[in-house]
């Protein structure tokens, strides 16, 4: 597979509040280049971290455009119910300057036709024709893209480079059997924290798109580097990068539930980024045991950390 935008490791960007709960766009920013200089390759904009059901399409907008203009490259997130919606956001990201797209499925309205999400990619792709794009796949969005969909809508559309898979191991599995098995110029990411370890090794994948990322950038850049270093063959590097992701487990496997947002902005939190305390619903919030449990596993997994990344060998090679 090719390098494009979509490799490295890119953090899904939440978006911070202010106090009238309003998106707080220099904080969005501000958080987009203090990842680009911890060695993030690129950020995604508005996904499911981002909150994309929760914005306007003006803000939305704002927050790509603030980010374009300071200097950090963007992935655009394309999810709507209308596709005049998802189009008007592709359109403005080719527009902006946008570095690429994650095209999301139509959902809730005929999400499960393979006619209506056929025409629903159609119609991004076509609005951005010259930026790179992956499909997103999730079970959370309600339906999976296939290898004969996928290489339908790539005959028409070049621009179409890759998947984004956070369906799990084994759609992951079917991606690299069925996908990117079937011609190297098409792009695999890992979108789904828990499995960069199988996506890396197991799947050819090149990148990773990720949610705890934001919170430990360094820690997950170190297992991306293991686990591309474990994908050439290398021993080593891939006992160490199955300790390391072992060790992640449980703050990785939030990125599966639909709390995530929930939990990652409250790691942001501990680390002093206080302007991720709110969320844009009132209600949104980790209940007493949620937050004592993800502060203990956070603790826990910093001081495992602190000592095992002493250890030198290849774990040094690769911080």
């Amino acid at each position: 597979m090719t390098s494009n935008i979509f490799s490295g490791c890119m953090p899904a960007l939440m978006t911070p509040c202010k106090a009238d709960r309003s998106p707080d766009f220099d904080a969005l920013v501000k958080k987009g280049k203090e990842l680009i200089e911890a060695g993030m390759s690129a950020v995604v904009y508005c996904g499911s971290m981002g909150d994309w059901p929760l914005l306007t399409d003006e803000q939305r907008m704002e927050g790509v455009e603030r980010l374009v203009k300071a200097g950090v490259p963007v992935v655009v997130g394309t999810g709507a119910v209308n596709t005049k919606s998802a189009v008007a956001h592709a359109a403005h990201a080719a527009k902006v300057g946008a570095h690429g797209l994650m095209v999301i499925p139509r959902v809730l309205s005929r999400g499960i036709s393979v006619s209506a999400q056929r025409n629903h990619f159609s119609d991004i792709l076509k609005a951005a024709p010259n930026l790179p794009a992956v499909i997103y796949n999730s079970p959370y969005y309600g339906f999976a893209t296939r290898a004969d969909l996928f290489f339908d809508l790539r005959r028409e559309f070049p621009n179409l480079i890759g998947f984004k898979e956070f369906g799990g191991f084994a759609d992951l599995r079917y991606a690299a059997e069925n996908i990117t098995s079937q011609d190297d110029q098409v792009t695999l990411m890992v979108g789904v924290d828990t499995a960069v370890y199988h996506g890396f090794i197991n799947c050819g994948a090149i990148g990773a798109i990720t949610g705890i990322g934001n919170a430990i950038p360094k820690e997950v850049l170190h297992l991306v580097a293991l686990c591309k270093k474990a994908a050439e063959g290398h021993a080593e590097a891939r006992l160490r990068a199955k300790e390391l992701e072992e060790a992640l487990a449980v703050l990785s496997s939030f990125d599966e539930g639909p709390d995530l947002v929930l939990y990652y902005k409250h790691l942001m939190v501990l680390n002093g980024d206080t302007e991720y305390t709110l969320h844009f619903n009132e209600t949104d919030a980790l209940n007493d045991a949620q937050r004592n449990y993800v502060e203990a596993q956070y603790k826990l997994f910093k001081t495992w950390y602190a000592d095992w990344s002493t250890q030198g060998g290849v774990i040094a090679e690769c911080a």
